[in-house]
């Protein structure tokens, strides 16, 4: 993300911790905001970026990952994504993700997007791979994690974002990316 401090208009008086776990910490700000008032904004500082990885055959199949998310007490389908220690490399982590989900082992990475997250509540800031060349192993999901795995073609996929079936911001970027990718003539897919 482009920082330039010249453009804030918003002026912090104090930060006081009000929560932390194991995955956020919340701080509440006592400000002065852009029209000169005073404000209170409340901020979700990730102790993770997250991570997004996009396995694409050169078939045109990508594999989906559906679980219940708690937040939102719905089942998703997304893209393989986890969590990255903020000083591990994006790459390592997605690496990791994506054997730990789907059992897959990709030869070949490619960061397509980066991406910030609800940012007027959060810092939550996400790298999203494309990953080619791939080998199929045993999947290692963590004991939070009831996945099931779905091999689908891209066109399907698309088209469940088109529908509102996929609604997950990760997910839905990085497939209008490999979209945009194919439709130009950077990725072929049979």
């Amino acid at each position: 993300m482009q920082q330039n401090e010249s453009l804030n208009t918003w002026k912090t008086l104090s930060s006081e911790l009000v929560y932390e776990s194991a995955w956020i910490t919340v701080h509440k700000h006592q400000t002065i905001n852009p029209a000169g008032n005073p404000a209170v904004y409340s901020v979700v500082n990730f102790k993770n970026l997250a991570i997004g990885i996009f396995p694409l055959s050169e078939e045109g199949y990508t594999w989906l990952v559906g679980q219940w998310r708690y937040p939102l007490n719905a089942y998703s389908w997304e893209i393989p994504e986890g969590g990255g220690p903020l000083g591990e490399a994006p790459l390592q982590t997605a690496i990791r993700e994506l054997k730990e989900e789907t059992g897959i082992v990709a030869s070949h990475f490619e960061e397509i997007l980066q991406l910030d997250l609800s940012n007027s509540a959060t810092d939550e800031h996400a790298h999203v791979f494309l990953a080619t060349d791939l080998k199929f192993e045993e999947a290692e999901p963590e004991e939070s994690e009831d996945l099931k795995v779905r091999k689908i073609h891209f066109n399907e996929v698309f088209n469940m974002v088109l529908n509102g079936e996929i609604t997950d911001a990760i997910s839905v970027a990085a497939i209008f990316k490999v979209k945009y990718m194919i439709d130009a003539g950077i990725l072929k897919i049979k």
